[in-house]
């Protein structure tokens, strides 16, 4: 039987981790006025404490106008003592930390960001719903800086590593994708073209952060629907993210405005959404349409693997297989076909210590059933499992424990 890999050092760029483990850059909802908070100091120091070998705070915006949401993170120089401070606790832990810089473009609201949101062209975003309107040559150059002014910051702030998002439909994907950029300059039409601001992207990135930071990339394997990026596109962009000097990539996939099931899989549960939400119109909307605008994607451990076996052939550096891993078998058959490390989210915020339990007793599987409360949740307030809660409401809890009895039949 061939040894397990998942407890050896493995290298990211210039970083070193313990273990081959990452917690997945998953959006914790846990810094109210954009900024971090003592439960996401708690947090991410109980995922280090858990034996997790390098920890992702998670959708830090790399400006005002790329915030999604009024409790998420937004790297700006005022908050670099407290995130200083979550770094000290997870280095003292023994892991790395890394921090996931994006912008979300057009998924975004003038409430939140302060203007009309931006993307590749003009348009509607209707789970706003809003206006959104493409950017100017002089905006795309300002983005892309603000990327590598981001890198500096997550450095002066400790971080180990920085994780670029550029999929899941936020502002680098919107160019990347067909379905988003209609442009008609030097930005659109071809892959060529509309590889052209994350190449700008990775170029001042990559300057900032010199020789002594890791920098990883989330990049989409397929979109997700019929209209967006597939997965040969997507393998030239991942070949393209590679000579642009990218350390290892976290290969994902699915586009929040039109297919975010295909991120996370399974259902959506639309009650416990709608009664987290407080815009009156928004939870109506929600409840009547939700089913049709969230549809359910069937989820089954590691469902990503099949994909993400081809980017394994195609590219050199090193990869990161994030996607419904809840067992140490699945784990070690994700190591065993090639990939450096492996991505946890949903089953870290069931179990903070899944690492070192599997270390300590071998053959293990987290009790994680991806009912999808965390998920649900995370979007108003911050995230967290039901299974940790004892005040749920009836609706809410009949929700998760029928989602909970189907996951296991």
């Amino acid at each position: 039987m061939k040894e397990s890999q998942l407890f050896t050092p493995v290298k990211i760029g210039p970083l070193t981790l313990r273990n081959r483990t990452i917690r997945a850059a998953a959006f914790e909802g846990m810094c109210s006025g954009n900024a971090p908070t003592d439960l996401l100091y708690d947090y991410h120091r109980s995922v280090a404490r858990g034996g997790i070998g390098m920890t992702t705070l998670a959708y830090a915006s790399v400006t005002r106008d790329g915030l999604s949401f009024p409790h998420q993170l937004w790297l700006r120089p005022e908050v670099v003592p407290g995130l200083r401070r979550i770094t000290d606790a997870i280095h003292s832990e023994g892991a790395a930390a890394s921090i996931q810089i994006g912008h979300c473009g057009n998924m975004s609201h003038r409430a939140i960001c302060g203007c009309r949101p931006v993307s590749a062209s003009s348009g509607v975003n209707i789970y706003s719903p809003t206006l959104v309107r493409g950017l100017r040559r002089d905006e795309i150059t300002e983005k892309a800086k603000a990327f590598g002014d981001a890198v500096r910051l997550a450095r002066e702030a400790g971080f180990d590593a920085v994780e670029v998002h550029a999929g899941h439909g936020y502002l680098i994907s919107q160019f990347l994708s067909p379905y988003t950029n209609r442009r008609r300059d030097e930005y659109g039409g071809s892959l060529g073209n509309r590889m052209r601001f994350m190449r700008m992207c990775m170029d001042e990135v990559m300057r900032a952060a010199g020789d002594d930071m890791a920098v990883v990339v989330k990049t989409n394997m397929r979109d997700g629907f019929r209209g967006g990026m597939e997965i040969g596109e997507c393998l030239e962009v991942a070949r393209e993210l590679e000579r642009c000097g990218a350390h290892a990539l976290v290969l994902s996939g699915g586009f929040v405005s039109r297919a975010p099931m295909y991120v996370m899989r399974g259902s959506m549960p639309i009650r416990t959404l709608t009664h987290y939400m407080t815009q009156w119109w928004l939870k109506l909307g929600v409840g009547m349409f939700g089913r049709m605008m969230i549809p359910s994607v069937p989820f089954r451990e590691a469902y990503f693997l099949d994909d993400a076996r081809h980017f394994r052939e195609a590219v050199k550096l090193p990869l990161v297989y994030v996607g419904g891993l809840v067992s140490r078998t699945k784990i070690d058959e994700v190591l065993d076909a090639g990939f450096d490390c492996v991505a946890m989210a949903r089953a870290l915020i069931n179990e903070p210590d899944f690492v070192n339990r599997m270390k300590n007793e071998g053959e293990e599987r987290c009790a994680c059933t991806h009912a999808n409360y965390c998920i649900a949740r995370m979007y108003s307030i911050e995230m967290a499992c039901h299974k940790h809660l004892h005040d749920l409401p009836c609706p809410v809890r009949r929700e998760v424990e029928r989602l909970d009895r189907e996951a296991w039949q």
